[in-house]
Parts: C-alpha cells; structure tokens; sequence
C-alpha cells in the first residue's frame, strides 16, 4: 500500500472496509463509542501499527505500541511538524500559538512560556483551585437541598476548571460557575463546530468552509472568544508580542480547561463504579485532614495523596482525556524491525491504543489502580503510559493539571460520596455510559452521578468563615 517501508518491508493493511468514504463524511475516524471499538479490533489485529487511508486525500500511520510511538514522540523539535489534517483546523482561533507553530518559532515560545509552570508559581495556584472547588461543591449542595442529587458531571466541572483557569492566568473573577458566559457557550460551539468539521471532508478546504452555515457560526463564535482575551505586552519588547500573548491565552484556555474537566469526570465516574478505591481515596485524604481547622488542600499535601494519585493515574489510562496526536516530520523516521516512517508522512500516535493495547497492559480494559503503585512500574516502557504526549512537544500544563487534579478529586471526595447516576433521557444508569471522543473524551448524553454529602453544610460554612 503505502507507508512504513523499509528495504522492501511493509507495515500490514488496515481492513479495507474501514477506509471508504460515505457521501462527504469521513468514517474512517469514528467520534463515537464504535470509533473507539473500532480502534480496539485494530490494535487486536496488528499490535504495534497499521497505515490507514482517509479516502484518496489523506494517508495515515496508526501506532499503539510504546516501541514504535517513543521514536516518533522522542523526534527532536526541529524535525517535527504539526500536520494540517488535525491541527489546520484549529488555526483560526488559536493563531501561530505553541500548539501549532514548528521550527525555531516553537523553541522560541517553549522557551519563553515554560517558566510559567515552574513549580514555584503552581503553589500559588493550589489556593485557586480549592476556590473554584467550593464554589462547585456549594453548588452541589444546594442542588441536594433542593431534592437533586442526579448531577451531569461535565457541565459543572467543565465551568469550574474554566472558573478556576482564569483565576489563575488572568487573575480574574469571572463568576461563570453561577451566571450563563457568552465566552464559555462560545467555547463549547467552537469545540463542536471542529469536530464537525474535521467530519465533513468538503468542509476541510477554506474557500468552501467559510461559505456554509457552519463555517458562519464558526465565525460568529470565534469573534466572541477573541474579544474576550485582553491584549497585554511586555515593556522590554524582548518577549511575546500582543498578538503571540493573544494566541498562547486562547490556546492556554482551550488546552486548559476542557482536558482537565475531562480528566476529572472520568476520574470521579471510575471511582463511583469502584466503591471500594473510593473508600481507599477518601480514608487518605481524612487521614491527611487530621487535626486541621480548615478543609482545604495544600500545596505540601499533594505528595502525600498516594493512593489517589494512583487512582488519578489509572483513570488518564483508561479515559485519557486526548485520544491521539498527530505529527509529519521533515526526514525519514526509523522504527524498530527496519521500518521507517517517510518524510511528510502523517503519523497518528494512538494514545488510546497504546493505552488499551493487550500486548503492554494486562486486561487494558479494567480500572486498576495499583499498575501505578511504584513496586508494579518497574520494567513497564517508558511510553506505556503517555496522557500527555512525550518528548520535546509534550503537554506544558501537564504539572498545572496534575495538581488541579489531585486538590479537586481529594476535596470532592472528603465531602461527598459517589455512585453512579441515572441519565434521565435514557432512563439508564452512567455504567452502560457510551464514550464521546470529540476534541476531549466526554460521554454520549452525560456523565451522570448521584451525590450523597458527607460533611454538614453548617459545618463547610463554618469552616469557611
């Protein structure tokens, strides 16, 4: 066919069936539940790697296995490019940010931004996010006071790491966990105009884009959310511009936000399947609140979550909130076996299938969390386990996630207790819940939970005083 050749060696075929083209809608990528199972059969099948067709306009590499994924994500900087199928799509809002920029300009803007995550300005961010914690928890309160305690996980816990981001990158207030934000409704449709798009394969061109109904809307949103970020600039001229500032806060809250809401709903919704990892969760973090006049989540107590944190781990497998990245490169590529992946060829490193692949992980499809207890990581590759990319492109908030999850999953749990909910469309409990794979991994219909306080509201507001 085409791709991973090497002294006459070729990578297997994907199944032709699943290369055709419906009318103008690609299926070969499925953002659905069966896309998802779909690249289960693959990995079953080929185990590390497979080239893929989208129709006659775009060839793929697929790879989901560590051997074959770590030379590609290890790839210096300077040979590595963001390729146009995924990421072309998301020029328009997010400008020459980090995400997509290549070359010198990348190394330019990591080296510039990087400082930001520094573990000593993420301290100061702990504070922030036990903030936007309580507001949501005050309102998974009153929702329980009223006689709701069947809750979407997403809706709420979407807006509070919204919430929460802009505290800390902009140090602004927004309120939106309580009042409706053009700027967050903007967002979702922007998010959901590019999965569309990415669907359609006429839409993929400019000219005939800008002209639908879609391509309008997209517009309209985009004009929102650019208004929204306020233009700054260093004195020195040494730094970011205002446009490049403009292009990294639009990409830091698109980033940002929705993977770690991700992150944290499939981390709850694990735990409220599994009772008994949540006592385990729950007991550590009583344990560590010990004697202390104040609920609240130090900086100093986030190494002494262990357990939680291999919980939190496990879940990044098993739902990792980004299913895959892609990446061209400007020479020849080695792989393990001889084979090579060809200068400008597409390569899609499947982060779900190397999550879920059989040949790394023992029964890849069961929450367990002690794969991450240090005794069971010896041996284990090193790119077994990759939710945030790897190498020089990886994800730069990954500390600043981390962290965001650890303080929200321990206060949630201190205060609350989960199972699993009922979707009130369906009738049906979140256990049967069908995977949505858009830009993050969400749920068809919700991610529902029902919600049992723990700790007295007078109690939370005296302890709040």
């Amino acid at each position: 066919l085409y791709l991973l050749k090497s002294q006459n060696r070729r990578l297997k075929e994907a199944p032709k069936e699943t290369l055709s083209l419906k009318g103008f809608t690609i299926s070969g990528m499925q953002c659905t539940e069966e896309g998802l199972l779909q690249v289960d059969d693959l990995v079953q099948r080929y185990t590390h790697s497979c080239s893929w067709f989208l129709g006659p306009f775009y060839h793929l590499v697929r790879l989901f296995h560590p051997d074959y994924v770590k030379p590609l994500l290890m790839a210096p900087a300077s040979i590595t490019v963001k390729d146009e199928l995924i990421y072309g799509h998301l020029r328009p809002w997010l400008g020459q940010s980090l995400l997509l920029c290549n070359g010198e300009e990348w190394s330019r803007r990591r080296r510039l931004l990087t400082p930001a995550f520094h573990f000593d300005i993420l301290k100061n961010y702990v504070t922030k996010f036990n903030t936007s914690t309580n507001i949501m928890h005050d309102k998974w309160r009153h929702l329980v006071a009223k006689g709701t305690t069947n809750v979407e996980m997403f809706d709420h816990v979407t807006l509070m790491t919204l919430d929460s981001l802009l505290k800390c990158a902009f140090s602004y207030n927004s309120n939106c966990q309580w009042s409706a934000s053009e700027y967050v409704s903007a967002l979702v449709e922007l998010s959901d105009l590019i999965i569309d798009r990415r669907q359609k394969i006429l839409h993929h061109w400019d000219w005939f884009y800008w002209k639908t109904q879609q391509g309008k809307q997209f517009r309209k949103a985009l004009n929102v959310v650019h208004r929204y970020m306020c233009d700054n600039n260093d004195e020195d001229g040494q730094g970011l511009t205002d446009e490049e500032i403009q292009a990294e806060a639009n990409t830091f809250m698109f980033a940002g936000h929705d993977t770690t809401a991700s992150a944290i709903c499939w981390t709850l919704y694990n735990l409220a399947r599994h009772g008994h990892y949540q006592e385990q969760c729950r007991q550590e973090v009583m344990d560590l609140m010990q004697g202390r006049d104040r609920h609240e989540i130090e900086w100093e107590d986030l190494s002494n979550l262990p357990f939680t944190t291999m919980c939190i781990r496990e879940s990044l497998r098993l739902h990792s909130p980004v299913q895959a990245v892609t990446r061209k490169y400007t020479q020849d590529i080695a792989l393990p076996e001889d084979r090579t992946v060809p200068k400008g060829a597409i390569s899609l490193v499947s982060i779900y299938g190397t999550h879920h692949n059989p040949a790394v992980w023992t029964n890849p499809h069961e929450f367990h969390p002690l794969r991450f207890d240090p005794t069971n990581t010896a041996g284990r590759a090193s790119h077994a386990f990759i939710p945030f990319s790897s190498g020089p492109r990886n994800c730069i908030g990954q500390k600043f996630a981390l962290a965001e999850l650890r303080v929200v999953v321990a206060l949630t749990l201190l205060r609350f207790r989960l199972t699993l909910g009922v979707n009130p469309q369906l009738g049906s409990r979140s256990g049967g819940v069908r995977r949505l794979p858009q830009l993050v991994l969400r749920a068809e219909g919700g991610l529902w939970l029902q919600l049992e306080p723990l700790i007295p509201h007078n109690l939370e507001e005296c302890q709040d005083e």
